[in-house]
């Protein structure tokens, strides 16, 4: 069976959608309907998942990476480390934390760096930012690292990183209403923060980017 395969099987199993699947496990909607489809729209070659991105899979399906890789056939060639260096990348840097009024090209509390492909850099302005602390447990655990593209507003159900009241950047999941908005933990034992219109101008409030990846640390 192909990667794809298998996730849509454990779609199908659990009832699961693929906006469910990606953030349970970290890989974007389009690479799951690719990996899905098995065909690279530009080539029509097979799928190549990623060693990272099958042991986000696994995550997202609650198995160990081992059982996850034993039922993958031998047509599919997962990238070795030697392969992923032939493939164009892109270097970009991992916060620590991100400061009220700094520019994000500014901040120098550089505490890693994470590559993504020349494809994703092409779509906008990344960084990536360590997470601390356990509001976005299940999902996110401290010491995970997020993804993010640089924009200053997202949909309702996104999980951004957003500046309150002029202090260090949060990661919570943005959702809008008619007059206001919240910024949810995924962990319930955190409330929600809910803010008016009014409150998002005066605060302020602020949207800096929206997270399009998890890199889980194990």
């Amino acid at each position: 069976m192909t990667l794809g395969d298998i996730i849509k099987q454990y779609r199908d199993d659990h009832s699961l959608s693929m906006d469910a699947f990606s953030e349970r496990s970290g890989i974007s909607k389009a690479y799951i309907s690719l990996l899905e489809k098995n065909k690279h729209p530009k080539t029509g070659k097979e799928i190549s998942p990623s060693i990272q991105c099958i042991r986000q899979a696994a995550k997202g399906m609650n198995i160990d990476f081992d059982d996850l890789f034993a039922l993958l056939d031998g047509k599919v060639e997962v990238n070795t480390p030697q392969q992923s260096q032939a493939i164009q990348a892109r270097k970009i840097p991992v916060l620590g934390r991100v400061a009220a009024g700094i520019p994000i090209n500014a901040i120098t509390e550089i505490i890693d760096t994470e590559e993504i492909s020349e494809d994703m850099a092409k779509t906008g302005d990344f960084f990536a930012l360590q997470i601390k602390g356990d509001s976005m447990e299940p999902r996110i655990y401290d010491g995970d690292v997020v993804i993010v593209r640089q924009q200053e507003d997202a949909d309702s159900g996104d999980i951004v990183i957003a500046m309150v009241n002029g202090y260090d950047a949060t990661c919570k999941r943005l959702v809008k209403y008619a007059t206001s908005i919240a910024l949810v933990s995924l962990n319930s034992k955190y409330e929600p923060m809910m803010f008016t219109m009014e409150e998002v101008e005066s605060k302020p409030v602020r949207i800096i980017g929206k997270v399009v990846e998890l890199r889980g640390k194990f």
